[in-house]
C-alpha cells in the first residue's frame, strides 16, 4: 500500500496519542492499513426494527429506534450504575449500564433518536436492556442501500477510552471514505478475472458499509482468497529458493555404515510407506539442494527408523548428526532406541540434556568439535552457545510444533553449510495446517502401521461402570498385560488435580493390593531420579499399573502396555486423546483405551470421545481437532501466530486455499522472482509485508 496507508494510527482523526496507544497494545493496530484490516466480527440486519411493544420473552437480539428521555446515575462502588429510559411510538424500556459510566454520561444525548440493539431481559412483565448497543439515527445510515451494520469487537480498556464497538466502526467508515480511491490492487487483472474477484477496493469498502448480503459475501470471498494466496506465494518462493537456489550438503553415496545396517542388523521389514519415504529422502539429499522435509506419521508407525537410516546416509557421507526432542524424557527415549539399533554398527551417539554435569558437557562438547561424537541427542541444551559441531550434515527435531522458531534457528547456524532439516510429528496435522504453517516443507506420510500391529479398540465408560472396568483391568494383568491409568493435570489448578491423581492412585492401590499387584505412580511434581526410577520400573515389567498424568504422552513405549484408561477424558484435547492412545498397541496383542468421563459433557466433549471411539486415524481426528479448536490452538502458543488469520478460516476454506496454492505455485513456476509487469503487484505486496514483520520462513 501507498505511505500514506501506513500512516501511524494516532494520526487519523478523532484517534489522537492515548488512544492511538491503546488501539497498538489491545488489537495490534499500528497504522491506517492495520484498521482496514479490522474487519467486523459480525453484521446486524438494520432493516430489521422492533418496537418495544413487539419483544417476546424468549427474543435473542432485538434492534429498536426510538429516544432516551431520562439518564440517572445510583449506587456506589462496585454496585455503582447509570439507567435509562427508551421510548418509541409503543412504549417504554430501561437501559442499564455499569462500565464506562463518566463517558456514556457525557456522550449519550436526551431526546435525540437512537438505534439501539441487544439482548431484551424480563423482570417483572417489564423488559430492560443491559449494556446496549447505540448509535445516533443520524449517523446509522439506516437506508435500503445499505441494510447491514457491521459490528467490531472492543474491549474493556478500548472503552474506558471510548472506543466502543460502535466508534471503531464510524473510525473505519472515516477511513475508508477519505482513503477508498487510493487502495492499490494487488492481484493482477487475469487472476481477477478468472476467478470472477472483487476489486481491492471495493472489498474493503463492502466488508466495512456492505450494501447487503450479496455484495459483503463477494467482499469476503476476495479478502479471503488474498490472504491464503500471499500466503501461498510467500511460502512458495521459499521453497523455490531452497530447492534451487540455496545449497545442502550432498550425501552421494549409500556407504558401509548404512547398507551393514540395512542388510545385516534392521530389526524389520520396512514397509511400502518406509521405503516410499526412504526414496523421497535419498531424492533430496542426493541433488545437492537443502533438505526440509515434514515426516508424519501416527504413534508407532516407524518413524525413528527412517530417521536412523537417514542419520546413517549422513555418517557415510563424513557428516554428524543431532537429534533434538522437547523433553528429557523424549530425548533419553531416542537415546535407548538408536543406541540399541546401532549397537552392532559403528557409532557412537551421546545425550546431552540440562541435567547433564559439567563435566559431561565438557566431554561432550570436545569430542563434538573434534568430530569423534558423530550423533548427539538432545533437548534444548542442543542449541546452547557452548554446543559447536565440526561438521553437522542432518538435524532431526522430534515434534516440531513443541518448539519456537527462534529455537530451530539457533540449532540452524551452528553449521557452515545450512544441515539437511527432518521434522517428525506424530501429531497427524490436517492438510490445510500442511499447506500454511508447514508450506515450505515437502511432506511425506507414512500412513502405513508395521505388519502384525491390531487397531486400538476404545470404548466410552462413565463411573457406573468403573467394577467393569476394575474387574477387565484385573483380567488383563492376569494374561500378563501392563495398565496406563492417566489423570489431567492442568496448570490453573494443580493443587486440586494432584488430589485427584492421588486419589485415584489411592483407590487403585486399594483395588489392586499387593502381594498380587504392584502400581507405581508419575507426575510432574517428582524429582526427575524419582519419575524416571518409576518409569524404569514400569518399563522392565516390575509394575502392573502406572498411575500418571500426561507426562507419558510422549517417550514411553512399552510393548507389554495393552490397557490405557483416562480419566476425565472430557477434560483433554483430541490431540492429546490420539496421543495418549498411541501409548499402547505397540505389541501384536489387542490393545484397549478406555474413556471414562462424567455423565455431564459439553457438547464439545461429547463430539470429541464419539470420535475416538469411531476412528484410530490420526488424520481424521486431525481434521475435526482443526474444526473444534481452530488453527492457532492446535499449534500452540509457540506456532500460533504463524496461522493468525484475519478473515479466512482453515477449517472452512480448506478449498479456496487449495486453489490459491495451486495459482501461487503456477505463477512462480512461470516467472520465481515475480519480476513481470503483470506480476508487478503481488512483488509489491509481498514487499509491504515483508517490511512489517519478522522474516523466519527460512528456517523450517
Amino acid at each position: 500500500m501507498p505511505s500514506h496507508l501506513e500512516t501511524e494510527i494516532e494520526f487519523l482523526k478523532g484517534v489522537g496519542p492515548v488512544r492511538g496507544d491503546v488501539l497498538r497494545k489491545e488489537l495490534h493496530i499500528r497504522t491506517w492499513a492495520d484498521l482496514l484490516d479490522y474487519y467486523p466480527f459480525r453484521y446486524i440486519d438494520r432493516s430489521q426494527i422492533l418496537r418495544v411493544a413487539d419483544i417476546v420473552s424468549d427474543a435473542a437480539h432485538v434492534q429498536l429506534m426510538g429516544e432516551i428521555i431520562s439518564l440517572k446515575e445510583s449506587g456506589e462502588g462496585k454496585a455503582k450504575r447509570l439507567t435509562g429510559i427508551f421510548r418509541d411510538e409503543s412504549g417504554v424500556m430501561e437501559l442499564v449500564w455499569f462500565r464506562s459510566l463518566r463517558w456514556l454520561k457525557s456522550s449519550l444525548k436526551l431526546n435525540m433518536h437512537y438505534v439501539l440493539y441487544g439482548k431484551p431481559s424480563e423482570f417483572k412483565g417489564k423488559y430492560n436492556m443491559v449494556h446496549p448497543e447505540l448509535e445516533l439515527l443520524a449517523n446509522a445510515r439506516i437506508t435500503a442501500g445499505n441494510p447491514l451494520k457491521p459490528v467490531y469487537n472492543t474491549s474493556a480498556k478500548l472503552t474506558q477510552v471510548g472506543l466502543t464497538g460502535s466508534s471503531i466502526g464510524k473510525l473505519t467508515l472515516q477511513l475508508v471514505d477519505e482513503v477508498r480511491e487510493q487502495i492499490p490492487e494487488t492481484l493482477p487483472p487475469a487472476i481477477i478475472e478468472k476467478f470472477r474477484l472483487m476489486n481491492r477496493a471495493d472489498a474493503y469498502s463492502q466488508i466495512h458499509v456492505p450494501s447487503g448480503h450479496e455484495a459483503l459475501e463477494a467482499a469476503r470471498r476476495r479478502l479471503k482468497f488474498e490472504e491464503l494466496f500471499f500466503i501461498q506465494v510467500g511460502l512458495g518462493k521459499e521453497k523455490l529458493m531452497k530447492t534451487k537456489h540455496q545449497r545442502g550438503v550432498v550425501f552421494s553415496k549409500v556407504g558401509e555404515l548404512f547398507n551393514d545396517f540395512y542388510n545385516r542388523y534392521l530389526p524389520f521389514q520396512l514397509t511400502g510407506a518406509q521405503k516410499r519415504v526412504m526414496k523421497e529422502i535419498r531424492c533430496d539429499v542426493g541433488r545437492g539442494s537443502h533438505m526440509n522435509r515434514l515426516l508424519q506419521g501416527d504413534v508407532g508407525s516407524g518413524k525413528t527408523i527412517v530417521a536412523v537410516l537417514t542419520a546413517l546416509l549422513a555418517l557415510d557421507n563424513g557428516c554428524q548428526v543431532c537429534m533434538m526432542a522437547p523433553t528429557e524424557i523424549l530425548a533419553q527415549q531416542h537415546l535407548e532406541t538408536v543406541s540399541t539399533l546401532l549397537q552392532h554398527v559403528n557409532v557412537k551417539v551421546a545425550l546431552l540434556t540440562g541435567a547433564a554435569s559439567r563435566s559431561e558437557r565438557k566431554i561432550i562438547h570436545e569430542e563434538l568439535e573434534s568430530g569423534e561424537l558423530k550423533f548427539l541427542i538432545g533437548t534444548h541444551a542442543l542449541i546452547e552457545p557452548g554446543v559447536k559441531f565440526q561438521n553437522l550434515g542432518l538435524a532431526i527435531i522430534d515434534e516440531q510444533h513443541r518448539f519456537g522458531v527462534a529455537q530451530r534457528a539457533a540449532l540452524w547456524s551452528k553449521a557452515a553449510v545450512p544441515p539437511h532439516v527432518l521434522v517428525m510429528t506424530a501429531t497427524p496435522i490436517p492438510r490445510t495446517l500442511a499447506m500454511t504453517v508447514y508450506g515450505d516443507l515437502d511432506v511425506s506420510v507414512i500412513d502405513e502401521l508395521p505388519p502384525g500391529r491390531k487397531p486400538i479398540q476404545t470404548i466410552h465408560r462413565t463411573d457406573a461402570s468403573r467394577l467393569k472396568i476394575f474387574q477387565f483391568m484385573a483380567d488383563e494383568i492376569k494374561k500378563g498385560r501392563q495398565i496406563y491409568v492417566v489423570y489431567p493435570l492442568i496448570e490453573e489448578s494443580e493443587k486440586l488435580d494432584l488430589k485427584h491423581l492421588m486419589d485415584g492412585y489411592e483407590s487403585m492401590v486399594r483395588r489392586f493390593p499387593l502381594p498380587d499387584y504392584r502400581v507405581s505412580i508419575v507426575h510432574g511434581k517428582m524429582k526427575p531420579e524419582d519419575r524416571n526410577f518409576e518409569m524404569q520400573r514400569f518399563v522392565k515389567g516390575e509394575t502392573h499399573i502406572m498411575v500418571a498424568t500426561t507426562v507419558i504422552e510422549v517417550g514411553v513405549n512399552v510393548q507389554n502396555a495393552s490397557v490405557m484408561v483416562i480419566e476425565s477424558a472430557e477434560r483433554f484435547g483430541l490431540s492429546q486423546l490420539h496421543q495418549l492412545r498411541g501409548r499402547v498397541g505397540r505389541g501384536a496383542d489387542q490393545s484397549h483405551c478406555i474413556l471414562m468421563t462424567g455423565l455431564k459433557m459439553s457438547s464439545e466433549s461429547k463430539q470429541r470421545i464419539a470420535t475416538m471411539c469411531r476412528t484410530n486415524d490420526g488424520f481424521e481426528i486431525a481434521e475435526v481437532d482443526l474444526q473444534l479448536r481452530g488453527p492457532g490452538d492446535m499449534m500452540g502458543t509457540q506456532q500460533s501466530g504463524l496461522v493468525n488469520l484475519k478473515i479466512a478460516d482453515l477449517a472452512r476454506d480448506h478449498q479456496m486455499l487449495a486453489t490459491a496454492r495451486e495459482v501461487a505455485l503456477e505463477i512462480l513456476e512461470a516467472d520465481p522472482i515475480l519480476s513481470s509487469e503483470e506480476n508487478k503487484p503481488i512483488r509489491e505486496e509481498l514487499e509491504r509485508r515483508r517490511m512489517k514483520s519478522t522474516d523466519w520462513s527460512r528456517i523450517s
